[in-house]
């Protein structure tokens, strides 16, 4: 089999941020020819290629809507537009908790709601709509975080209110990462909250290195791709890839953070080179 494979990143990283570097060599190797483009450019036959592949599309936030009309007028896109339009509102987080997924505990907050009761313990403010972590605030003196809140509904978001996991000081996120619904690898991902943006602007630069998680961690990632495809109504096999961020609550059991099937930097520069390979036969198994 061979065919043609589209990457696709925004205007502001055309190539994405260099994390694929050694996948269209492995790709060739299959018969694949692998260009990129930007989302957005009128220019691009999106339709004439074998599989599109959302990898760096950082700037959808802002253009949700743009975004989505535009996933679902490309009929070869990896992951599907179902998938785009449910994983791009982080209120899913609910959806999983309520399928008895371990989440970390989630309170939605509407563009129109009052501000809530404030825990007494650390926590963050997210917009369920955002990538990068823009607009991510971490907080415990109310007046601040009220502030913050009635910036992001000024704005229209409807916002996630979460218990800060201080495991995330000392051990970071971990980062499951499964291609056609198979684990691959996994990597670690340091504190984010209060680091800088890229020169982009539309990610916060990452601390990341190679991790082998727990029995646990595992099985709670298979669990969050068990219910999704199931919530979707698809096979796991469909998800071209999937990235399960999970961190150590504090009884050390693992809660799912996020759940990453949009464009997730896939961590091909902190595991084995033969990710490279798992990734392009599931990017053949998809054609298949």
């Amino acid at each position: 089999m061979s065919g043609s494979a589209l990457f696709v990143a925004c205007s502001a990283l055309p190539e994405g941020d260099g994390d694929e570097h050694a996948v269209p060599d492995a790709l060739a190797d299959l018969g694949f020819k692998t260009r990129w483009a930007a989302w957005d450019d009128t220019t691009v036959d999106f339709g004439a290629a074998d599989i599109v592949v959302l990898r760096a599309t950082w700037d959808y936030a802002e253009r949700r809507d743009e975004f989505l009309s535009w996933t679902e007028a490309v009929p070869t896109l990896a992951n599907a537009a179902q998938v785009v339009r449910w994983n791009t509102d982080k209120s899913y987080l609910a959806e999983l908790g309520d399928a008895g997924v371990a989440v970390v505990p989630t309170t939605l907050i509407a563009p129109d709601d009052q501000a809530p009761r404030w825990p007494k313990a650390e926590f963050v403010l997210k917009p369920a709509v955002g990538a990068g972590s823009r607009g991510t605030g971490r907080f415990t003196d109310g007046d601040a975080a009220a502030a913050h809140l009635a910036g992001l509904q000024a704005d229209g978001h409807t916002v996630l209110l979460q218990p800060y996991q201080s495991s995330v000081d000392s051990e970071g996120e971990t980062a499951l990462v499964f291609f056609g619904g198979v684990y691959s690898h996994a990597f670690s991902k340091a504190a984010m909250l209060g680091r800088e943006l890229d020169e982009s602007g539309l990610y916060v630069t990452e601390k990341l290195a190679p991790v082998q998680p727990t029995a646990a961690f595992r099985a709670l990632a298979e669990d969050a791709l068990d219910a999704t495809a199931a919530l979707l109504g698809i096979l796991r096999a469909e998800l071209l890839y999937a990235r399960v961020d999970l961190v150590a609550g504090p009884d050390g059991r693992p809660s799912l953070l996020e759940l990453e099937l949009v464009e997730p930097s896939l961590g091909f520069r902190q595991t084995d080179p033969a990710a490279a390979w798992r990734f392009a036969s599931a990017v053949r198994q998809q054609l298949a």
